[in-house]
């Protein structure tokens, strides 16, 4: 009987196609974002708000609210303005990071940062403005059949997952940390999982919540998405020693630059690998209650540890 269950397990992961599927996701979420921002007057920061939103990328956070959501039973329409609201959250803190005053680039996503086309001063706020919006489009988007308290809820887990006690904090303790080659596991542990887990964990968190998810749920998908998140920050520790500017679409080696410690500077690079495997595995059992519903998220999971950008 295992043997029967587990063949099955293998042919509907063979049947998934997972290109197809985040391609129509990516698409869908992009007509949602640029939906989300007509530009009025002033345009200048409309216009500032909309390159970086819709400079490109993954949009690996809004569809894994998505996903979320229906496996929990909800639907795409239901998370729609939840999942827009990360991407603007996640969007504000490229835009913040890239600044001359923390990780100072000049390139994201193949394209000049926000600062290099529009000045400090409008990058900041074109960051302000897209986070507002995003606490505005949950209250205001989500539809109305769903309950408001679920909204809420959303609402206060990405305000958390956001500030001092998310990554906020993370990025101070980044910023503290560079140039100290005595960083403790600890500490790196603490950065990445308040300044990148914290966020990818509030992706797929709030997907369940305003899909009506159990407080057991919450825990698994919880359990999951900070695994999750842990192994994407490995995985890009390894890349910007691997990969070149071109495939990254942002400078590479900013980490040796700035002198930061790296899972990759403790570890090496293929003990690093197998720990983000590790991580993948781990968080794909978390979902195995689910069964052929969680196909989606641990097939984003094992494509975390697996892009070459």
């Amino acid at each position: 009987m295992v043997a029967t269950d587990n063949f099955q397990k293998k042919s509907e992961e063979t049947r998934f196609n997972l290109a197809s599927y985040l391609k129509e996701r990516q698409k869908l979420c992009d007509t949602a974002l640029d939906q989300a921002i007509p530009v009025v007057y002033p345009e200048k920061i409309y216009e500032a708000m909309r390159y970086s939103l819709l400079a490109g990328g993954k949009r690996v956070r809004p569809i894994l609210c998505l996903a979320t959501s229906e496996m929990i039973g909800g639907t795409i329409e239901m998370a729609m303005p939840t999942a827009c609201a990360v991407e603007m959250i996640h969007t504000m803190s490229l835009i913040h990071d890239d600044l001359p005053a923390m990780d100072n680039d000049d390139y994201r996503r193949g394209k000049l940062t926000n600062h290099k086309v529009y000045g400090e001063d409008i990058a900041i706020l074109a960051g302000d403005g897209l986070l507002a919006l995003a606490f505005e489009f949950v209250a205001t988007q989500t539809p109305q059949n769903v309950p408001r308290e679920r909204a809420l809820q959303v609402i206060a887990r990405l305000g958390k997952a956001l500030g001092a006690a998310g990554l906020v904090g993370g990025q101070v303790v980044d910023l503290d940390s560079e140039g100290k080659s005595d960083i403790s596991l600890e500490t790196l542990n603490f950065i990445h999982n308040h300044k990148t887990a914290a966020l990818l964990e509030a992706c797929v968190v709030c997907g369940g919540v305003i899909a009506g998810a159990s407080a057991e749920d919450v825990e698994k998908l919880t359990r999951y998405s900070q695994n999750i998140g842990l192994a994407f920050q490995i995985i890009d520790d390894i890349l910007d020693i691997t990969s070149t500017q071109e495939q990254l679409g942002k400078t590479a080696g900013k980490d040796l630059k700035a002198e930061k410690v790296t899972y990759p500077s403790l570890w090496g690079i293929d003990e690093s690998r197998a720990k983000a495997q590790q991580l993948v595995e781990s968080a794909c059992a978390e979902l195995a209650s689910f069964g052929e519903k969680a196909i989606p998220l641990q097939a984003i999971a094992h494509y975390i540890v697996s892009r070459n950008h």
